[in-house]
């Protein structure tokens, strides 16, 4: 498995992913979310291949120094796999590298399942952010 940035070339990919993992109202505000990450800062939005397939995706922003993680999708075929884990932790040493103050979970109804996948990767209860961040404002 390679994780890496997303690349123009793995939109439809990306687009079908989200589609076949997230629920209808959780697929349109994620994909709105996704353009506007694109147009600001696309290194935050990681894809994990598996023989060259699309397996999962993480999308994460910042906003005054702080990091959120917003979504991540994984493949069906591709679940229980580490690919969650794996997508989580590169992202969380891009947020490093960024020298950011505070990394955050977001929580929304959307994600509320995958929360054991954060806490497996050594997140807890005080790094979940459910307040109404989205990624609606200017990142800083």
């Amino acid at each position: 498995m390679v994780v890496r940035s997303f690349q123009l070339s793995d939109y439809i990919s990306v687009t079908e992913l989200f589609k076949n993992v997230l629920t209808e109202s959780c697929y349109d505000d994620t994909m709105e979310a996704f353009a506007r990450q694109l147009s600001w800062d696309s290194e935050l939005v990681l894809v994990a291949l598996e023989n060259e397939q699309i397996a999962g995706v993480i999308i994460g922003t910042i906003d005054n120094h702080n990091a959120y993680y917003y979504r991540i999708a994984v493949g069906e075929q591709f679940q229980r796999r580490g690919i969650g884990k794996a997508l989580i932790e590169a992202m969380r040493q891009r947020f490093l590298q960024r020298k950011v103050k505070r990394i955050m979970v977001t929580v929304d109804v959307h994600n509320e399942m995958v929360l054991p996948v954060y806490e497996s990767a050594g997140y807890q209860a005080a790094d979940f952010s459910r307040s109404a961040h989205r990624l609606s404002i200017v990142n800083g």
